[in-house]
């Protein structure tokens, strides 16, 4: 699947922990800003998106999450690099293991990293939080 070409069904996990949301770090060179992202990533055909999410948390931070309750779903069209991107989101609260909570994770797939940022920072303007739609989410 190409993603800047189809429609591509993703799953995301809000991870909060003491006002905190663990959310991935990115950096788009076109619009030369940095945003960040709740973890998680492509559903795979014939997965589920509990299976997928907690595939994806045990690929990027080699955790076993708990996978608590479905929030919602949104549609999220985007410019991501110069490249358009189209989205169905799936959202689902989880929660990190105690053993495996660190301040900064380092994600080998996308060379980049994960870390719990103050929610008030997105709220408040601070910080940037892609899709938009995940706002409700953590209110």
């Amino acid at each position: 699947m190409n993603k800047f070409e189809e429609i591509r069904p993703i799953v995301l996990g809000l991870a909060i922990r003491d006002g905190k949301l663990l959310v991935g770090e990115s950096f788009d060179k076109v619009k030369k800003q940095t945003f960040y992202r709740c973890l998680g990533g492509g559903i795979e055909f014939l997965e589920k998106s509990v299976d997928s999410l907690k595939r994806e948390f045990k690929e990027e931070i080699n955790s076993n999450v708990t996978i608590k309750d479905f929030l919602g779903v949104s549609e999220n069209i985007f410019t991501y690099q110069g490249k358009n991107a189209h989205e169905i989101v799936f959202y689902y609260s989880v929660t990190v293991p105690d053993e495996d909570v660190k301040e900064e994770y380092y994600i080998q797939e996308s060379k980049s990293i994960a870390k719990w940022v103050d929610i008030q920072d997105f709220k408040n303007g601070n910080k940037i939080l892609y899709p938009e739609e995940v706002f409700p989410y953590i209110s």
